[in-house]
């Protein structure tokens, strides 16, 4: 059944649910749980509570209240694993000025944990991953590498301070550039995760006649990441990432190999993906440093031709 309330649903790979309560009031719905990716508990709760709600932030929302989402091997695992995890999730949410209202948990073989949000935003305001133009700017809010990094952490190639860098990237919010693109305003945003940049910003263009240059060398990325990715210390999802999307993609042969691991290194909680008209691309900018965001880039631009594929060029 046809709702006119369901601003977003399932006919596209959006980051949440939007529905319409009144000509001024929308709800945004969203849910996502993962295992652990670092060994921290403390640390994964942030992590886990971070990438949740900025499903809220991407779509132009603030996010309002939470609940927990627990799987948890009781009989395996001390339960003060699951305090800390829980107390690093409702730090995070009380960073972001949200209210837990409850939760729920079941027993299991493997840990997980995440979080069901609900936000608000204004049914004009609503942003979806589609809608931008020929000319926008493509504007990324953190640097790349991460699920390349906590590959090399696991496999004990990684120094303490570098796997610490990047968890405090994942479990950073993308409040402070969500406020950015409502001041100044997008035409299109989403968050890049466990498709990779490439992945979500095709999502960006399917199914709308537009296409993506993406400038490789102004790409924000993890040195490091680099370095990995020659060692082939790369996620199986990457590779699952490049299968799916490899064909839809054209690289010049002066791109480094390496960066295509790289593009399509699963995130976690990563930044986000945002379309801005050419003109307003300076301000942008300068609104996410102004508001701390300061590895924002633009990496690249929307075009008219090819439609529904992305290339990626060494320089801009």
């Amino acid at each position: 059944m046809n709702d006119p309330n369901l601003i977003v649903g399932m006919d596209r790979a959006d980051d949440a649910g939007v529905y319409k309560l009144s000509e001024d009031l929308a709800i945004i719905q969203t849910l996502d749980f993962f295992t652990p990716i670092v060994d921290d508990p403390y640390m994964f709760g942030q992590i886990a509570a971070a990438n949740s709600l900025s499903d809220v932030y991407a779509m132009g929302g603030e996010p309002l209240t939470a609940m927990n989402i627990v799987c948890f091997p009781v009989k395996t695992m001390d339960i003060s694993v699951l305090r800390e995890i829980l107390r690093g999730g409702l730090d995070k949410m009380k960073e972001a000025g949200v209210t837990l209202a409850g939760g729920h948990s079941v027993e299991d073989r493997e840990l997980k944990y995440g979080l069901s949000v609900t936000g608000t935003v204004h049914p004009s305001r609503v942003l979806t991953n589609v809608g931008a133009e020929p000319g926008d700017v493509l504007i990324l809010t953190k640097p790349l590498g991460t699920g390349i990094i906590n590959t090399a952490v696991k496999g004990g190639m990684a120094t303490e301070e570098l796997a610490r860098t990047a968890a405090n990237c994942m479990a950073r919010l993308n409040r402070a550039a969500s406020k950015a693109v409502q001041e100044v305003g997008a035409r299109a945003c989403t968050d890049v995760t466990g498709f990779g940049l490439l992945g979500h910003a095709f999502e960006m263009v399917q199914e709308t006649g537009r296409g993506i240059v993406i400038y490789g060398s102004q790409v924000p990325i993890f040195p490091e990441a680099v370095g990995f990715a020659e060692m082939g210390l790369v996620p199986g999802g990457t590779y699952r990432n490049r299968d799916f999307r490899i064909h839809m993609v054209d690289i010049d042969p002066d791109v480094s190999p390496f960066l295509s691991d790289i593009f399509f290194d699963p995130q976690t909680s990563g930044g986000l993906l945002i379309a801005v008209p050419g003109e307003k691309a300076r301000e942008m900018l300068e609104k996410l440093r102004e508001n701390g965001v300061d590895e924002a880039a633009a990496i690249g631009e929307f075009i008219d031709q090819p439609t529904e594929r992305i290339r990626i060029v060494a320089n801009g």
